[in-house]
């Protein structure tokens, strides 16, 4: 049995376990981490290109972060040490910056967290390096179209398996596999919290959607097979058959009719090409 809880301004902030249903003030508040984590995505638009390292464009978010008041959610989370993720080709998700330098062809994923006066603002997005394959573009064009077809079943009524489902059966209707091994999470004053919103699931079942919830939808898709394994070095998450992977996420909140995207590119750039 699903529990829910209405989260008051006094109320422990803790995860216990229950979907937390939250006001109006925080969903002021998450569009405004929201928002700075969209524009941090937008900034680096210009420096994703061929022979720039990603610990150089993990150095422009955290700075751009600090710099506009925020605190990167991911320095010191667990151990990890840096400001964002940046997952390329076959890394499905959590790739650690570092001296690997971005060459033409590559398909890039940067996932950033901004803390703003104690909300998360979490999103990431997809980047095409150089001359892109046609393959990869349809990948990454797919993965897109997955997560705003997930989106568009979050309303009131509905179930995460509705949204689940409608991830799936896009994604494998182009023979592409959908991970399972990690999945969208509740957020708000907590990086992640109840519910779990997976992307893979039966219409109709699953924890029902109600006004005031807070979580990501961040379909992680695969042109192979969806089996996924992680690296010595604890955090990256590749493609076992070693295909390549794409990933898009936003945190959003039910409304009564509907969602609200906190993550939405100021600058309308939601999807490449940018």
């Amino acid at each position: 049995m699903t529990e829910y809880v209405t989260v008051t301004a006094d109320a422990p902030q803790g995860r216990t376990g229950a979907i937390k249903l939250h006001g109006r003030h925080a969903f002021d508040a998450m569009h405004k981490a929201g928002r700075l984590a969209a524009e941090t995505l937008d900034m680096v638009i210009p420096h994703v290109v061929p022979g720039v390292t990603t610990a150089e464009i993990d150095d422009l978010v955290r700075n751009f972060i600090v710099e506009r008041g925020g605190v990167p959610a991911t320095l010191g989370y667990r151990g990890y040490t840096h400001a964002s993720c940046i997952s390329i080709n076959h890394v499905v998700c959590h790739g650690i910056p570092g001296v690997k330098t971005l060459k033409s062809g590559d398909i890039v994923n940067i996932d950033v967290t901004p803390i703003v006066d104690g909300w998360h603002g979490d999103s990431s997005r997809m980047y095409l390096v150089g001359d892109v394959p046609i393959k990869a573009k349809r990948l990454v064009d797919v993965t897109y179209e997955c997560l705003m077809l997930g989106i568009g079943q979050a309303k009131p009524g509905n179930t995460m398996g509705d949204v689940a489902h409608a991830i799936q059966s896009h994604a494998e209707k182009h023979r592409y596999g959908v991970v399972r091994d990690f999945c969208g999470h509740g957020l708000g004053q907590l990086f992640h919290d109840s519910p779990e919103v997976v992307h893979v699931g039966r219409p109709g079942t699953g924890p029902e959607l109600k006004p005031g919830m807070i979580f990501t939808i961040e379909p992680m898709i695969n042109i192979g097979r969806p089996d996924v394994k992680l690296l010595d070095d604890g955090w990256t998450a590749v493609t076992r058959d070693r295909s390549l992977s794409a990933q898009f996420e936003h945190s959003i909140g039910i409304t009564d009719d509907g969602c609200e995207i906190f993550t939405l590119s100021p600058g309308g750039f939601n999807q490449p090409p940018y």
